[in-house]
């Protein structure tokens, strides 16, 4: 599959395709959003926010949430902000997210059967990785989604004056509502 990609953007490149989509690295709205890796997600979410290629920084992981104070969420977020002009982040989770019933022993355990030795997840656990934590996922989006705003907002390095709000959209209608915090 993936020599299919590569085949499909050979022809992209070479008939010029590429060029309805050139802009600058700097985001027009100001705007960068955190979200889930979702399929569903891809083309729904720019639609249903209305925005196109060069609108916005897009940060997506399982779950669209922040594991780590210094993992590549937040140093993502900290150059959008810093370096790349964004004033305002969106947290945007979603119903029926995968990410909500990951269950870290059976993770694990998915990953012995898949060939990965024993000894490398105890070295990793010696080296400090709390895979319950790290793997894990959530039971409520609505506080997922409060909790992670609530990080990025009382985050040590995010500056005071970006504005960050978080919301749900609903995967099949593309519906987005807000969440408190």
């Amino acid at each position: 599959m993936i020599e299919e990609l590569v085949e499909y953007n050979r022809k992209f490149v070479e008939s010029g395709e590429y060029k309805k989509f050139q802009t600058s690295k700097y985001p027009d709205k100001k705007i960068a959003i955190l979200t889930c890796m979702d399929t569903r997600l891809v083309e729904l979410l720019p639609a249903a926010l209305g925005i196109k290629n060069g609108d916005v920084k897009m940060i997506k992981n399982a779950g669209g949430i922040v594991t780590s104070p210094f993992g590549s969420v937040v140093r993502s977020l900290l150059v959008g902000v810093v370096e790349l002009g964004v004033e305002e982040i969106m947290v945007i989770g979603h119903s029926d997210c995968g990410a909500s019933v990951i269950n870290p022993e059976k993770m694990i355990d998915k990953l012995l059967k898949r060939g990965i030795s024993q000894d490398h997840i105890d070295m990793m656990r010696y080296c400090g990785v709390d895979f319950e934590k790290w793997l894990s996922g959530f039971d409520n989006v609505d506080m997922s989604v409060s909790e992670t705003v609530d990080f990025l907002k009382n985050h040590p390095l995010m500056p005071k004056d970006v504005v960050i709000k978080g919301f749900i959209i609903n995967p099949e209608t593309g519906e987005l509502r807000s969440v408190e915090v």
